[in-house]
């Protein structure tokens, strides 16, 4: 081949590796967005991004569930602050909880914590606790989250509080004081069961369940600790909704939830 010849093709052969790498850039941004989408992860990473969390979460002989941080504690006090007094619904307990309970003096406050803790004292006659024993493993996130999204008649989230006792979502927790169905809670937070290792008790029921005690009301704020895990993660943009989500703090994230609604659905989109 003759030196003009291979002049003429150098153009053409430029062309070639120009299309080759548009493409593969093309793949590359398609491939990204993809993994992007806010489809519940596979069991696989679901629990290997908590097994990591776990790994590095402090004694828990010492540190029960990890404490709020100054900022994040700021949050739920300047709520109930806010709001009392009101009906404020917590699941697990922490010292700082206390102040929470004596702020809301004039209100109600209980405390639904479990077995880690042997003993939680009270500071206010309107201050009720009870020790629940959660027995659903972390482990089970994904097949319950698929069981909610196969059952949406059973776990919708107009289904009437007081029959949760009786719901035939797997979801739903049925060993709560009868108190709890019936108030109209005014705040409620998430920090509890543990779950923080594949086999503790993980929160999926509790924020199943607060989601559902939250449409009860009129409007109902609901907080939701230790977000920078992935069951809570995922269990929250399922049944709180982004489109509800009113601020976020550290791994404190504040939902804002209207009541009363007919809906089948949790979130709209």
């Amino acid at each position: 081949m003759n030196l003009t010849n291979k002049k003429k093709l150098m153009p053409i052969l430029l062309l070639i590796l120009s299309i080759i790498s548009i493409l593969r850039l093309l793949s590359l941004i398609l491939r990204t967005s993809s993994s992007a989408t806010m489809s519940p992860p596979p069991s696989s990473s679901l629990f290997s991004t908590h097994n990591k969390v776990a790994k590095h979460a402090p004694d828990s002989s010492k540190h029960p569930n990890s404490t709020l941080t100054e900022k994040e504690f700021k949050v739920l006090s300047n709520l109930v602050a806010l709001k009392s007094p009101s009906n404020l619904l917590i699941f697990g307990f922490q010292p700082q909880y206390l102040t929470l309970s004596s702020m809301n003096a004039p209100g109600s406050t209980i405390f639904l914590y479990d077995d880690m803790i042997a003993k939680v004292a009270t500071n206010s006659n309107n201050t009720q606790t009870y020790k629940l024993g959660y027995n659903v493993p972390s482990k089970k996130a994904y097949n319950l989250l698929k069981h909610a999204r196969q059952n949406q008649l059973a776990c919708a989230p107009s289904y009437p509080k007081l029959l949760l006792q009786k719901s035939k979502c797997k979801l739903a927790l049925m060993n709560l004081p009868a108190e709890v169905y019936e108030k109209k809670w005014d705040i409620i937070v998430v920090d509890g069961p543990k779950g923080d290792s594949p086999e503790s008790p993980g929160r999926m029921g509790s924020i199943y369940t607060a989601s559902v005690l939250a449409r009860a009301g009129n409007v109902s704020d609901v907080v939701v600790h230790d977000v920078d895990r992935m069951i809570e993660k995922w269990f929250s943009l399922e049944f709180l909704c982004h489109e509800n989500l009113l601020c976020s703090k550290g791994k404190l994230w504040h939902f804002r939830i209207s009541g009363h609604s007919n809906s089948t659905t949790f979130c709209t989109s």
